[in-house]
């Protein structure tokens, strides 16, 4: 199968398994943490707040960035099936990858209150921006040069 497609099927399936966790998130999830984090307080911005609200809002932001990752996967499957580019490829990695450490992390973090997950998440969110320059590379007319970077 052409990398392009694997790229628009994984995303679409990313995109879809988005939609369940945030549904999740909003009519299930809080009942979960409630429980979970029952007493609990954190600091946010120098305000305090449950800790059960903070990380629903967390895991609300895992699938929401999964949501946003996922189309930018399928753009650049999309744009793929124009001809392959290397930058091109990075941008798909780099998406799958920071939809594992990023979302995957506040995902893990919320559920399994391992607080240590919280310092992975960088990793992913370093993945998303190196995904999205690469993607640029990938999408600009600039980049379709005589060499090109097959």
């Amino acid at each position: 199968m052409h990398s392009s497609k694997i790229q628009i099927t994984t995303g679409a399936a990313l995109a879809g398994l988005g939609v369940v966790l945030g549904a999740f998130a909003a009519h299930g999830l809080d009942a979960f943490l409630i429980d979970a984090w029952s007493g609990v307080t954190k600091s946010v911005a120098g305000q305090e707040f449950s800790a059960a609200w903070k990380y629903l809002q967390d895991f609300k932001t895992g699938a929401e960035y999964q949501m946003y990752h996922a189309i930018g996967l399928i753009a650049v499957g999309l744009l793929g099936l124009h001809g392959t580019k290397r930058s091109l490829t990075v941008a798909a990695w780099c998406f799958v990858g920071g939809i594992v450490f990023f979302s995957g992390a506040l995902y893990l973090l919320v559920l399994t209150k391992q607080t240590w997950l919280g310092a992975i998440a960088p990793i992913g969110g370093t993945l998303f921006i190196v995904g999205w320059v690469a993607f640029a590379v990938g999408a600009c007319p600039c980049s379709d040069s005589k060499a090109g970077d097959e």
